[in-house]
């Protein structure tokens, strides 16, 4: 008997050990599908087991919120990523439609595979979109515009030509590109998002979720491109049409901080971002910020109302930042 008691503790000791690796290694799939590769358990053994978590803020699942009255968005949070503290953060891990924020994810691809000095030709596709209610920059086929000029146009103005645009020149296809959006955001942990267009039209399998758009963002802006142009209330470009006859368009930004039309909480200084809207989705905006200590700060919110509770709620994000 006792020699019966010893091997049933070795073996409870085996499929407790067996369980563990399983679960380690992905075998239960349910689970971990759930979860971003990083940053969802939080605490200090997540960044001892992952080292590179030390330069991303991390958010326990099941974290309790103190909820700001009158943040009736289905997702939102604001992270210090100077200290990378979590000042807030709201349902962030629920698959929602991005709208026209997925265009960071599509800048990210863009500027990683693509030469900025690279003329692009608008292709029918690009310049025929019928969805109604779309926003384009207007472009024909056959125009001729160099890939840093139609990305000015593509984050600045939101024109969804654009995006097509860009998807076509670099991978020849929106759904060759949308496979670089996918492997891209799994490369940096933003593993519950599935992009099936570069420019976030509606579609019911084109999804992602405020951290993963932390951390799509949190890439971009480490970019001084991208940096630049998300800056910018307003953007000036020249291109040739089929005909060689050049035009010269000037797009301004959706960012209402950046053209005067919204205020922002004293010592804080919005540096740019990008919306997002579609009846789906509805009113979407990420956010690079500073405060007057010289903290910056990423905040989203996801599924706002309208465009008017949209910054009446980001701004009360922003006011987390004094």
């Amino acid at each position: 008997m006792k020699f019966l008691k010893t091997n049933w503790g070795s073996i409870r000791c085996f499929c407790f050990l067996l369980a563990g690796s399983l679960f380690l290694t992905g075998c239960f799939r349910k689970k971990q599908s759930e979860l971003p590769i990083y940053g969802v358990i939080g605490g200090s053994s997540l960044t001892e087991a992952i080292p590179f978590t030390k330069d991303l803020c991390v958010v326990p699942k099941n974290r309790d919120v103190d909820y700001i009255n009158g943040m009736d968005a289905a997702s939102s949070l604001i992270f210090d990523i100077t200290d990378k503290k979590v000042l807030y953060a709201d349902n962030i891990y629920q698959k929602l439609y991005p709208a026209s924020v997925t265009k960071i994810m599509t800048a990210l691809v863009a500027l990683k595979y693509g030469n900025l000095t690279d003329t692009v030709t608008v292709s029918y596709r690009a310049s025929h979109i019928s969805e109604w209610g779309a926003k384009k920059c207007g472009f024909q086929e056959g125009d001729k515009i160099v890939l840093e000029d139609l990305l000015c146009a593509f984050l600045i103005y939101s024109g969804n030509d654009a995006g097509i645009a860009i998807a076509e020149h670099i991978a020849g296809s929106e759904k060759k590109f949308a496979a670089l959006m996918n492997e891209e955001a799994k490369r940096i942990g933003a593993t519950g998002s599935h992009f099936v267009n570069p420019h976030g039209l509606h579609d019911s399998k084109h999804y992602t979720t405020t951290y993963d758009v932390y951390l799509i963002f949190n890439e971009c802006i480490k970019d001084d491109t991208f940096l630049s142009i998300i800056q910018s209330p307003s953007c000036r470009i020249s291109y040739e049409d089929k005909d060689g006859v050049t035009h010269t368009v000037s797009y301004e930004s959706t960012n209402r901080y950046l053209i005067g039309k919204e205020a922002v909480p004293d010592g804080v200084t919005v540096i740019g971002g990008k919306t997002g809207t579609t009846g789906k989705a509805g009113a979407c905006l990420v956010l690079l910020s500073k405060n007057k200590s010289g903290h910056s700060f990423i905040s989203v919110i996801f599924k706002s109302e309208t465009g008017d509770t949209l910054f009446s709620q980001m701004f009360q994000l922003l006011q987390m930042e004094e």
